[in-house]
């Protein structure tokens, strides 16, 4: 058990030396710690909740990294858990302030649902995302015009002013797999996308230029899953596979709604949808095949 915790505050440690993922991610890592040292001590929720003046539901959104942290709250807890060794205590009350940080999406704040940015948090922060969409281009491969044509629909965007700050945090949110280094995204999108159009023939034909453009980064792959494919395990509906730099978190699935958003980060949950995402993959044409598709699917919206 002490190696155990060696090993894990060693991976704490490099994770906040390295780490550029942003406080949502160092909220999950502490909370992530914190379970598991009351789940080693075999302390209830209600009883931790009790040592720090709280509730049992308060200790259940700490772990889960849904809240900022309280210094005082964090030294009770290891006290608490019987964690006395400094470099340990260290380690884990050095997280606080960065987990407590805001990112830069917080600028949007206004026109962000909020269950969204958990989302754009974790997405900051994810070495690898796969992703399966069949309504609109996934968001990280929307052109602008598109992105603006499809936010237009939007019932909460109100405004011309909220529809610019949302295409500008679209835009932002593409940075990191456009520069350098960035992290691997691999989107399957239904053959359907390119016949429902958003905006006019020329927006059509920017986003198609665009994803054939994308879809040449060495770090981005996009296939097509084509009408011929037939049905489909996926065809309950889009879905996101987040994974991490980090074996302390585990792989989340992120599934949006109309107005609120689920994610799972269970192993017999996110093995399901892995699964699938692997079947869509070896089932659509290969990453080869995407640009023809695309130039062809441009045809349809020449003048």
């Amino acid at each position: 058990m002490v190696a155990d915790h060696a090993e894990n505050f060693q991976v704490t440690r490099d994770f906040l030396a390295n780490s550029s993922g942003g406080p949502t991610v160092l909220r999950i890592l502490l909370g992530t710690q914190l379970r598991k040292l009351r789940q080693e001590k075999g302390i209830s929720r209600h009883d931790a909740g009790y040592a720090i003046r709280a509730s049992h539901a308060k200790i259940s959104r700490m772990e889960l990294g849904q809240v900022s942290f309280k210094h005082r709250d964090v030294e009770d807890l290891l006290k608490l858990y019987g964690v006395d060794d400094a470099g340990e205590r260290e380690a884990l009350l050095g997280l606080i302030t960065s987990a407590n940080a805001q990112g830069w999406w917080h600028q949007y704040s206004d026109v962000l649902p909020h269950w969204f940015g958990v989302y754009v948090g974790l997405e900051e922060a994810a070495s690898v995302i796969r992703t399966f969409e069949v309504q609109f281009v996934p968001g990280l491969l929307q052109s602008e015009g598109y992105a603006r044509s499809v936010i237009r629909l939007s019932r909460s965007a109100i405004s011309e002013e909220d529809i610019d700050s949302r295409v500008q945090m679209r835009m932002h949110r593409q940075r990191r797999f456009t520069e350098g280094g960035g992290p691997r995204l691999w989107a399957v999108v239904d053959e359907a996308v390119l016949h429902r159009p958003y905006g006019d023939a020329a927006v059509m034909r920017g986003q198609i230029e665009h994803l054939i453009e994308m879809s040449r980064r060495p770090n981005i792959t996009v296939q097509i899953a084509t009408f011929t494919m037939g049905g489909h395990p996926a065809a309950g509906g889009p879905f996101s596979i987040l994974r991490f730099p980090t074996p302390q978190l585990p792989d989340v699935v992120y599934l949006e709604q109309l107005s609120s958003s689920l994610y799972f980060d269970k192993y017999e949950d996110t093995s399901l949808y892995a699964q699938t995402m692997d079947h869509l993959a070896t089932q659509a044409p290969p990453p080869s095949a995407t640009e023809g598709i695309l130039r062809s699917a441009l045809e349809r919206y020449d003048d």
